[in-house]
């Protein structure tokens, strides 16, 4: 009998029936179609991206790739694959026009990983309008940083049920991460820097950002809601995440990026920025050496006066439900060079300033850890409560918080930033 079975195995070997029952374990083999390119078949490559049927594997083997754009569009069940960040390297230095590096519309069923993207005229990739995403162990840098940069380095918009995970970005004129209009989204074990922002939470819904290092950019991450778009966001968690030293210049281009709203606001020395989001918890972070502020709260009508003609069922101004404990937060003792040269930059180097001029006591500190802007629904209804939003503090230490008083900085008198945390402080 034992002989018997020996004689099997060994038939099953020699027919290739038992390796291809071990290969059907592998992911690609998950897909119908399998295909793979080497360098120098980029014409190949191009033709096969615009073609893709349902259910397609492409593995690129590791060498250097040049192309001008790579396009996927309505199909399912999509797989992009190199052999490692370190080998597989996609250049679009040469396109011949703006636009973005990867785009991928209307697909169900997408991944794309181990492999670098680098140096496009616009984003290096967009996936817009799809679901069920993954990016992973992609690398999505720009050569240098600045204005000259695309804006996004991996950019998912309006899409469901988005994965980015052991990622890194470098050198984009807006985020290194973008998630934008999304539901339902996982940033986790990713790296950013000298991006303007690191990583950008924008009108997204029921996401998590957690084990995540966003370090030398203009500001680490950035939780905003903006007008005119398609869905509201909120429902966002960002946990144990190492945010630190992000006191880089802001290169944001003029124009798109530089307007009332875009990130061209972000102070260099920024950790984190909650501008108009809620339903927003914040722990369990090492938020380290971003010299300007390490959290910032802000409404609408910090960036634009005319905020509340914006409101509709997708944007409200008023930050609300904004959860903030047991981070460790340390502060440098200078404000970055580039801060002064920034608009919002010097309204907290005045900020602090004032806070000393009115409370000799506090002996020239630093302007507390986390800004609150202090703008509250009580402008849109006339009411007096002393937080009537649900901004919910709890952290442990000294000079942990400041109310700036925003809506009196142009007036001088009137101005009287203040350190009252009480109304603040978790019931």
């Amino acid at each position: 009998m034992k002989q018997s079975i020996r004689a099997v195995l060994l038939l099953l070997l020699a027919s290739g029936v038992w390796a291809s029952c071990t290969q059907k374990a592998g992911p690609q083999n998950q897909y119908k179609t399998m295909l793979t390119f080497n360098p120098g078949e980029e014409a190949k490559i191009e033709e096969a991206f615009l073609s893709l049927k349902d259910s397609t594997s492409i593995m690129l083997k590791a060498g250097n790739y040049k192309f001008d754009n790579l396009s996927i569009a309505q199909v399912n069940h999509i797989l992009i694959q190199g052999e490692g960040h370190d080998k597989t390297i996609l250049d679009f230095s040469s396109q011949s026009q703006g636009g973005e590096g990867i785009r991928v519309t209307d697909v169900k069923g997408f991944t794309i990983e181990a492999m670098t993207i680098k140096d496009s005229k616009g984003d290096l990739l967009k996936i817009n309008k799809s679901r069920d995403v993954t990016v992973n162990n992609l690398h999505a840098v720009w050569s240098k940083a600045d204005s000259t940069s695309g804006g996004y380095a991996i950019y998912p918009v309006m899409c469901k049920n988005v994965l980015i995970q052991n990622c890194y970005t470098e050198g984009s004129s807006d985020a290194g991460i973008y998630v934008g209009q999304t539901d339902s989204a996982i940033v986790r074990k990713c790296k950013a820097a000298k991006n303007v922002a690191g990583c950008e939470i924008e009108n997204t819904s029921n996401a998590q950002v957690y084990d995540n290092e966003f370090y030398n950019n203009t500001a680490g991450f950035l939780i905003f809601d903006l007008p005119d778009l398609s869905k509201r966001g909120g429902h966002v968690k960002v946990y144990n995440n190492y945010i630190h030293d992000n006191n880089f210049r802001n290169f944001a281009k003029s124009g798109s990026f530089g307007t009332t709203w875009g990130v061209g606001n972000a102070s260099p020395g920024s950790g984190i920025i909650i501008l108009a989001a809620s339903d927003i918890e914040i722990y369990n972070n090492k938020i380290i050496n971003n010299n300007t502020s390490s959290i910032t709260i802000a409404s609408g009508f910090a960036v634009d006066e005319k905020a509340g003609e914006k409101i509709n069922a997708n944007y409200s101004p008023i930050p609300k439900n904004v959860n903030i404990h047991d981070n460790t937060i340390e502060m440098g003792p200078e404000f970055p060079k580039p801060a002064y040269e920034h608009r919002i930059g010097q309204l907290l180097v005045a900020t602090e300033a004032k806070l000393n001029e009115l409370d000799p006591a506090r002996k020239n500190k630093r302007i507390p850890l986390i800004m609150y802007d202090g703008i509250t629904s009580n402008i849109l209804t006339k009411g007096t409560a002393l937080n009537p939003d649900s901004i919910c503090i709890k952290q442990p230490g000294d000079n942990v918080f400041v109310n700036a008083d925003f809506l009196n900085i142009a007036n001088a008198a009137k101005w009287k930033p203040n350190t009252n945390f009480s109304p603040f402080q978790c019931k």
